[in-house]
């Protein structure tokens, strides 16, 4: 973990925060999937080995981390939004949709969040708790770290579970990105329900 994990945290608290969680998403770019996101409050310089933008730490620790984080958290949550939404959405307002759900599930409830990236509302969802956007906050921020982590292994746990249902597309193995298998996949079999028909648009378009 960085020297400085909790300098936004601490920031928030020093500013008349009480409670401050993050916010991050996963899964916003698949052909395939919900996108997930995770709220967290820790407590203030938990220290957490491995502890990182869920994209820079291996599955085995995520593993390890996702267990750690929920036991010994204040508050954490996660929540998704499914691609039927997405579709009906778009994507933008999915990722708000599904950090704000994140952060409402919440027990004790945040009163103020720190949120990964640099975009807090789309046209119809946004975050509606007093915030603060980070750019590269899941490096930054330990709260952020630790949702993306909660995001990253709950959205990959749903793709090893949607596998099963549909094992002709491999979703365990590409989590619904845009693989070259994945794409093969559909060549064959076509979409299923759990695609995204937003995101199918220039496949359909050359078929």
């Amino acid at each position: 973990m960085p020297v400085d994990f909790y300098t936004y945290e601490r920031e928030a608290l020093a500013a008349g925060s009480a409670a401050v969680c993050g916010a991050d998403e996963a899964g916003a770019g698949p052909l395939a999937g919900p996108v997930y996101a995770g709220a967290v409050i820790l407590p203030l310089g938990l220290e957490l080995p491995y502890l990182n933008d869920s994209k820079q730490v291996t599955p085995r620790r995520r593993d390890v981390l996702f267990d750690a984080i929920r036991e010994q958290a204040v508050a954490w949550s996660v929540a998704s939004v499914s691609a039927e939404e997405i579709d009906e959405l778009d994507i933008l307002n999915a990722r708000m949709l599904a950090m704000e759900r994140a952060i409402a599930g919440l027990s004790p409830a945040a009163d103020f969040a720190l949120i990964d990236g640099n975009r807090d509302h789309g046209s119809r969802c946004a975050i509606a708790l007093p915030h603060r956007l980070i750019v590269k906050g899941d490096s930054l921020s330990a709260s952020i770290a630790a949702a993306s982590i909660l995001a990253k292994v709950s959205r990959d746990r749903y793709m090893e579970e949607l596998d099963r249902q549909y094992p002709q597309y491999g979703f365990a193995r590409h989590k619904g990105y845009g693989t070259k298998l994945h794409y093969q996949m559909l060549d064959t079999y076509g979409p299923c329900p759990a695609h995204r028909r937003s995101f199918l648009k220039k496949w359909e378009a050359r078929r």
